[in-house]
């Protein structure tokens, strides 16, 4: 990705942001995670994530219905030419790394939370 075109997804990832806390109601928390513009700066690929998880499917119907509604203000605010087309998708990368850290404490065994025994120099 370019310079220009990263400039462009993290200003559209931070007013989205917004503009999604102020204009749509959801029944869980949905967060922006990554916004990827392709090198022709035709597409933004938004990645939200949700919790919880059950609440997904939902909030991204929610998302893609008011699909319109969003990319007119981001064009109205941002002024960018040519304004990326946003297109939103589910990241299940926290959830995954929620596990991942849940699967290694749980292999923490009691003898590793002891503390060690120092060695001493002769």
């Amino acid at each position: 990705m370019n310079y220009r075109a990263l400039r462009v997804a993290n200003v559209i990832r931070d007013e989205l942001g917004i503009l999604i806390m102020r204009e749509l109601e959801f029944s869980g928390l949905v967060t922006i995670t990554r916004v990827e513009i392709d090198g022709k700066m035709e597409k933004a690929h938004v990645g939200i994530s949700v919790i919880p998880s059950a609440e997904a499917e939902a909030s991204l119907k929610t998302l893609k219905a008011a699909q319109g509604l969003l990319q007119h203000k981001l064009l109205r605010k941002l002024n960018f030419k040519p304004m990326p087309r946003i297109e939103f998708e589910i990241d299940h990368g926290p959830e995954k790394a929620a596990e991942v850290e849940k699967i290694l404490l749980e292999d923490e065994s009691p003898k590793s939370q002891e503390p060690r025994k120092r060695r001493g120099v002769r």
